[in-house]
């Protein structure tokens, strides 16, 4: 019977169709396959050996512009930087959230809101980065927070600029408006300012008042000389107000501060007891300095890390998930064993849970240096065009090089096949490590 269903050219009948059926399934896929991985690749590869048009065979003349061109030799500097410093701190960042969030009660609740970064593209995690990060203090989040803390514990002078109102007082914003005239105990001083943004004045100003003469003092008024309708230069008058907060000093003969006193809101202020002989009043320079203005997180020095800073805050909660994931299988017996022969917490972690951690911390680590090689669209997002070559990486150097306007393909190509052999000790690696762990 065997002998009856085998032909005449010893195979048996459907082996052919057996194996027919599972190129069938696999045809697909392999088309796929070779249009748009295989084919592109190979193509990609001869392309970088000729010129821009594609006409004229340049050898490995592209290959040399990478390390010759300066924006190319600073998006690898900064692409070092990046796998420098990024997969560790994801990393990090991402075993302290899973073990914190082991030991709180809204566990659920804070990994939700770590992760949720995950949930939109790069791209718009960038453009909602690139707001937080405006210099502009009323733009900026970030900005307005600093600016929030300056306000609150900052040193700054009550005004950012003002202008003498009359020839009675001399000087500058730096070094502080000095009267012309000296004074004597019992004596009074007026020092009115002009030039003085209306946003500068302070809220809690009030009706500025002639000084009275006091024995064995010196008083004065600081005021904004400046009334709607005008006025008389140099002179208090009704509508105009006192300057809270100023710094007023008095100095003796040689320049030397003697004595200071800040206004109160009706800008008076006193010096008591001063003594006999002549004295200068003087508006100290600290009551000027500027605003806060910003940082300029988008400029050419910090957009590196800004843009770092960015990528971090959407990865932490891809790290977090995967290493909690990694300590849930931890066997609560052996951390339960060590704190019983002693072991401080820090001990349990440093000793028990993160080498028991090193496979899922690994497959984290290998997988982020794989995200940061091939970095690319945060940046595009993040860094204005102004700052974008010192931002630069070999992803986004390979795209504006290609279809930014430069339309050198033949470089292009040659940047794209560099980042990819960047990328295969990478991925040669982490195949290692899949086959040890099948082993």
């Amino acid at each position: 019977m065997e002998a009856a269903t085998v032909s005449q050219g010893g195979k048996r009948p459907g082996r052919g169709r057996a194996r027919l059926v599972p190129l069938l399934f696999l045809a697909p896929a392999l088309i796929f396959l070779v249009v748009w991985i295989i084919y592109p690749t190979g193509w990609t590869i001869v392309r970088s050996f000729f010129d821009r048009d594609g006409g004229d065979f340049v050898a490995f003349d592209n290959y040399k512009d990478i390390f010759t061109t300066d924006t190319l030799q600073t998006a690898i500097k900064n692409n070092v930087i990046w796998v420098a410093v990024v997969p560790a701190l994801v990393t990090a960042i991402g075993l302290i959230f899973a073990v914190l969030t082991e030991r709180i009660r809204w566990s659920t609740a804070f990994k939700t809101a770590v992760f949720m970064p995950m949930a939109i593209s790069l791209f718009a995690a960038g453009v909602i980065w690139r707001v937080m990060d405006e210099k502009d203090p009323s733009m900026g989040t970030i900005n307005a927070t600093l600016k929030v803390v300056d306000d609150t514990f900052g040193s700054g002078g009550a005004l950012t600029t003002a202008q003498p109102s009359s020839p009675q007082l001399t000087g500058s914003t730096t070094s502080g408006f000095v009267l012309r005239k000296p004074v004597r105990a019992g004596g009074t001083a007026v020092l009115g300012l002009t030039a003085i943004p209306p946003a500068d004045m302070p809220a809690d100003a009030r009706q500025a008042l002639q000084p009275r003469p006091e024995a064995g003092a010196i008083t004065g008024t600081v005021w904004r000389d400046f009334r709607p309708g005008g006025g008389r230069p140099g002179v208090v008058e009704r509508g105009e107000l006192g300057l809270p907060g100023v710094t007023v000093e008095l100095r003796d003969p040689g320049g030397g501060v003697k004595a200071s006193t800040t206004s109160d809101a009706t800008g008076a202020f006193s010096f008591g007891d001063v003594g006999s002989g002549e004295f200068r009043v003087a508006i100290g320079s600290q009551t000027f300095s500027a605003p806060f203005e910003g940082v300029s997180w988008l400029g050419e020095k910090l957009i590196t890390p800004a843009v770092m800073i960015a990528y971090i805050w959407v990865w932490a909660g891809f790290a977090m998930v995967i290493i909690a994931a990694g300590l849930s299988s931890i066997s609560r017996e052996v951390l339960e064993a060590a704190r019983t022969d002693g072991a401080t917490e820090w001990q349990v972690f440093r000793r028990v849970t993160v080498p028991m951690l090193a496979p899922v911390l690994s497959v984290v680590f290998i997988t982020m240096i794989i995200n940061v090689l091939k970095v690319f669209d945060i940046i595009l997002s993040v860094a204005p065009q102004s700052s974008q070559d010192d931002a630069n990486v070999i992803a986004l150097a390979m795209w504006r090089t290609s279809f930014g306007g430069i339309n050198d393909f033949g470089l292009g190509s040659a940047i794209a096949v560099f980042l990819f052999l960047l990328v295969i000790p990478v991925l040669a690696l982490n195949i290692r490590r899949f086959k040890r762990e099948e082993n």
